[in-house]
């Protein structure tokens, strides 16, 4: 059963095509590590890892957030419900780390438990973030400063962690591990920002979800947060009041709120907002990486 519920979520075996995505974090471990001079032998099963762990957190945000859609296919918990869900999940979990304990083929056993505590500390400021979004979600106000501390914790840990575990697998040193975890963490608060800009105005096309998915969970994103920090305005007082509501948004509420932001200019303070992380990316040394996660980034925005 188990076997069953991660072939459905992954979209293996019948039930393909595989799911959807750019397996960005798994990359930057590669990546990484290959731009540094180590085989992409000795980085694949931290890729795998990274893939795995961020999988089991999506199981999970699934859950939590009643989503029954991700990108375009029906979560795991709506086909099989929520219990054998967090089963499936945790069994997803136990297989992250049990992958990442292959890697001693290729690297020595006190970096192998290196990146076996790093990982598992990504995972659990993972959890924070995630309980501080779930928090926003019944909160009258969030600022800008707490908005930052979750996607810090709930989205840009791991990707940090991804370029750290790449370091490892390179075989570098205590510095320059630092500094391509430091890269990582700002590669994923541009990464969240720009997230949060699809998840109001992307298209379905584009994120499997409705649009304006995220104005209709009440979820408090930058382009919200943002709004609520400006003057007052009547566009701030439509943002305001309707989030005050505290239960999901209907639909003409939603687009209220969607033609308030746009009058604010939340959706352009968002990619200002993102160019200060996205210039730390930037001034990365490894030329490699770094057109690669600005690249990433660009498009979408």
């Amino acid at each position: 059963m188990i076997s069953d519920m991660l072939f459905y979520h992954f979209g293996y075996g019948d039930y393909g095509p595989a799911r959807a995505g750019k397996r960005l974090r798994p990359q930057l471990v590669m990546r990484v590590a290959t731009s540094e001079g180590a085989s992409l032998e000795s980085a694949l099963d931290a890729a795998v890892a990274v893939e795995l762990l961020h999988n089991y957190s999506l199981v999970h945000d699934d859950i939590e957030d009643r989503d029954e859609l991700r990108r375009g296919r029906r979560t795991l918990w709506s086909v099989y419900g929520i219990a054998q869900a967090i089963n499936a999940g945790d069994a997803m979990c136990a297989v992250t780390f049990l992958a990442l304990l292959h890697a001693r083929k290729y690297h020595p056993s006190e970096r192998v438990v290196a990146m076996v505590e790093r990982l598992h500390e990504a995972q659990r400021v993972m959890c924070d973030g995630q309980s501080l979004d779930l928090e926003f979600e019944s909160a009258r106000f969030v600022d800008l400063e707490r908005y930052d501390r979750m996607i810090a914790a709930k989205t840009a840990a791991l990707f940090e962690a991804s370029c750290v575990l790449g370091a490892h697998c390179a075989q570098l040193g205590d510095e320059a591990i630092r500094t391509y975890g430091a890269v990582g963490r700002a590669y994923g608060m541009a990464f969240q920002i720009r997230d949060d800009v699809l998840g109001i105005w992307g298209s379905a096309d584009a994120t499997g979800k409705v649009r304006g998915n995220d104005l209709v969970r009440r979820k408090w994103s930058f382009p919200v947060a943002w709004a609520l920090s400006q003057p007052p305005s009547a566009a701030r007082e439509v943002v305001e009041q309707t989030y005050a509501l505290g239960r999901p948004l209907e639909h003409a509420e939603v687009s209220r709120v969607m033609d308030a932001l746009e009058t604010l200019g939340a959706r352009e303070a968002a990619v200002r907002a993102a160019a200060e992380p996205m210039a730390a990316v930037e001034r990365h040394a490894n030329g490699e990486l770094r057109a690669f996660l600005l690249e990433t980034l660009r498009e979408a925005v």
